[in-house]
């Protein structure tokens, strides 16, 4: 399939390629074109392998995995969960199972699959059937 250079899909990929961080929102293409159009353009780059969809509005770039030749994420859950929410200007802090590991208050070595919140977070991240809790801290 020939593409002009100035199609949608050719616009989202350039700006992919100039992104820095591997955590794509919905958003960072808005000025391209409406809504509904970059959702499927994002779509077709998820069909690709290009990215992975891990939350309503949250891709992720993908890396080739070395053991399967498949589309993989290039960091943990949690590392790109901690940069979505940076993303998305949501500040977070250690949940109450970190802080008392760290201080010393318990052996029990948190899972790492909770985040601590500063406030209200109603998305679901998941991927590949493991998903990312959220608990409000102060």
């Amino acid at each position: 399939m020939k593409q002009r250079s100035n199609s949608l899909l050719c616009q989202i990929c350039q700006r992919l390629q100039r992104m820095r961080g591997d955590v794509v929102l919905r958003d960072d293409f808005s000025d391209f074109s409406d809504y509904d159009q970059v959702g499927r353009v994002l779509l077709q780059l998820v069909r690709q392998g290009k990215l992975i969809k891990i939350g309503r509005g949250i891709y992720v770039r993908t890396k080739i995995s070395s053991l399967d030749n498949k589309p993989a994420l290039p960091k943990s859950l949690n590392k790109l969960t901690l940069e979505a929410m940076r993303r998305l200007r949501i500040p977070t802090a250690f949940t109450k199972m970190e802080r008392a590991y760290n201080a010393g208050e318990t052996t029990q070595v948190p899972s790492g699959r909770v985040i601590g919140v500063r406030k209200r977070v109603r998305r679901r991240i998941s991927f590949n059937g493991f998903s990312m809790g959220f608990e409000r801290v102060s």
